[in-house]
């Protein structure tokens, strides 16, 4: 297995079947990635519809609400793939996204640990309102890691809210290098319930 997605949800009942479709219909073989979906204790009716998908994904519904960081490990604990990457569940991914990750980490494996990617922001009629370079606008998904990686670095922390920083922060200062993929493949939504835009 060489991918694993983990998509995280807390009540985004609205959102999350974009989300997994995006996923599901992607163009890399569809026999080397998995989807984990984990809902986080929602109260609306996220788990009806990702147990709609149930076919395409391992599912996880926590029994009481953990935050997104411990649900984010909880998840990692489950993959199978040597590599990780993360979507919002309010998000959605481009066709090629998962292809353009591996591609870049397979074949560039001595000089790059991690790949990002550029991103459109997105308003909830799916309008894009700007393109931005991952780098320098970094966000918590779309960021392909090896999996040995995130488990030799302790995994998130979860004692913080914002762990998707300082796990970065993190991971660099241990010398490794994350390489931005000049292309917009994930799509990151701007609305008033996000919760990156909450902290």
């Amino acid at each position: 297995m060489e991918i694993s997605v983990i998509i995280t949800n807390y009540n985004y009942e609205k959102y999350i079947a974009r989300a997994i479709r995006s996923v599901v219909n992607q163009s890399f073989d569809k026999n080397e990635y998995e989807i984990i979906a984990i809902d986080d204790f929602s109260e609306d009716n996220s788990r009806y519809v990702i147990e709609s998908f149930s076919s395409h994904l391992k599912t996880i519904f926590n029994d009481k609400n953990l935050g997104l960081a411990a649900s984010c490990n909880k998840a990692i604990r489950e993959a199978m793939g040597t590599y990780i990457i993360r979507l919002d569940a309010d998000d959605y991914v481009a066709h090629d996204w998962l292809k353009m990750h591996h591609l870049f980490l397979a074949n560039n494996k001595d000089d790059m640990a991690a790949t990002s990617s550029d991103y459109f922001e997105i308003n909830q009629n799916e309008n894009i309102i700007s393109r931005k370079n991952g780098m320098t606008w970094p966000i918590a998904c779309g960021i392909m890691y090896k999996t040995d990686h995130i488990i030799d670095l302790g995994l998130y922390d979860e004692s913080i809210p914002r762990e998707d920083i300082e796990f970065r922060q993190r991971f660099l200062k241990s010398g490794r290098q994350i390489y931005n993929i000049p292309v917009p493949l994930y799509r990151y939504m701007q609305h008033s319930e996000s919760f990156t835009k909450n902290i």
